[in-house]
This record gives structure tokens, sequence and C-alpha cells, in this order.
């Protein structure tokens, strides 16, 4: 009997083995790793290396030069070189016919010279190529006639003449505009100015009746300028 009850036992204990060995095992956890910190590298500074600008020097071998605005004999005059004046040169145009220098005889100013009548210490090549500057209107005078009239009142209208000069650095077209103290304005008008030098326009108009007057003239391109002129129209009776 008892041998019976020892055999159950062993029996009840193997069951129970078998059945823990059988479960089924929960899912597994997944594990995700975290990103691991990466160490940043020390940046080293960067160094950017000073460019010297390339200067040369220059000699007039000629007995007189021009030194003008922009690299051509259609530019404006800025000064005069002479014979056996030194001067610095920054720079040239494509074809290097021209230098564009500092000018000796104004610390802060440039001009242009002829490589035909100078002479350049060095290598001409190194020199960095500067484009043409941009022409402008330099100069604008306006002249009305008469500036004053007295007449009798029924002898309007008057007519009143203005005269402008128009002075250019360069070869460049202009646009110029009239605009009168009425409200009326002229249509848009072009100067051609092959090289530097001044034009003229000429003008008129009329008007009704006594008044103070003005006349404008607007420099529209290539670059923006007024001139404001004022007459004066009086009568008696």
């Amino acid at each position: 009997m008892g041998h019976r009850v020892l055999l159950a036992g062993l029996i009840s204990i193997i069951t129970c083995a078998c059945s823990l060995l059988s479960f089924s095992p929960t899912s597994t956890a997944t594990f995700i790793p975290t990103a691991t910190a990466s160490k940043t590298p020390l940046s080293l500074p960067t160094i950017t290396p000073t460019v010297t600008p390339v200067q040369l020097s220059l000699l007039v071998t000629d007995q007189l030069v021009n030194c003008r605005f922009g690299p051509g004999v259609l530019y404006v005059l800025m000064n005069e070189l002479y014979d056996g004046q030194s001067a610095r040169v920054i720079g040239r145009n494509d074809t290097s016919t021209w230098w564009y220098i500092r000018d000796p005889g104004n610390p802060d100013g440039l001009c242009w010279v002829s490589a035909d009548v100078t002479k350049i210490t060095g290598d001409s090549d190194a020199l960095p190529i500067f484009q043409p500057p941009v022409t402008t209107v330099t100069g604008l005078d306006l002249v009305v006639e008469p500036n004053r009239i007295v007449v009798d009142c029924t002898q309007f209208p008057q007519t009143f003449f203005f005269e402008a000069q128009v002075t250019a650095n360069g070869p460049t077209l202009v646009h110029w505009q009239w605009e009168a103290s009425t409200g009326v304005s002229s249509g848009i008008g072009t100067l051609v100015f092959d090289e530097a030098g001044t034009k003229v326009i000429n003008q008129f108009y009329q008007v009704g009746g006594p008044n103070d007057y003005w006349v404008k003239l607007h420099i529209l391109n290539p670059n923006s300028l007024t001139k404001q002129a004022n007459f004066l129209a009086s009568c008696s009776l």
C-alpha cells in the first residue's frame, strides 16, 4: 500500500514538471537601444589667408598724360600726369590697354591712364580686371528767358524760352522730361552722348495769364537729377 502511495506521488510530481516545461512563454520584450551620445569633435578655427591686393608701380613716359574717369578717351578728364611722375597701379581693363591707378594729385581718387604713355614695373597680368565705370549726368543747368515780364493784361499768352545744359562724364544715353507748374509735362526726350561733354536742350512755354511760374527738367536716366527755374509774369491794365 505504501509503495502505491509513493508511486502515485512520483507520478504527480512528474506530471507537474511536464506542465511547467510545456508552459508557453510570454512575448519576449524588445529592447530598443538608446542613441549613443557621440562626442562632437573639436573644430579648429578656419584661418583665411590675407590676400594682399596686387599693386604695381607706374612711370609716366610722355610729356603730358591724361588721367580719365574711364578706360578710354571718350571719358571725362580727371587729372593730368607729367613725364617722370609715378603712381600706384591697382587694376587694368580686359585688354590691358589702360591702367587703373591711384591719382597722385588726389590721394582718395582713382583714374585711368593709357598703357601707351606709361611703363609698369612688375607683372601686369597679375593685376585684377576692372570693368568700365557707369557713366552719369554730372551737371545740369537751367536758364529761363525772360525770367520776368510785365505786359498789358490784354497781351497774353506770353512765351518763355528755356535752355538746359546737360553734362555727362562719358558715353551714355540720357532720357529727360519737362514739367511745368501748371501741371503740363512734355514727352520723354533722349540725348546721345558719344563721349563726355555738355549738350543743350531748348524748349519754350506759353502762359495764359499773370502768375508766378516754375519749370523743371527731370533727368530720368542713367541717373536721377532735377533742376528748377522760376519765372514771373505780371500785367497792368
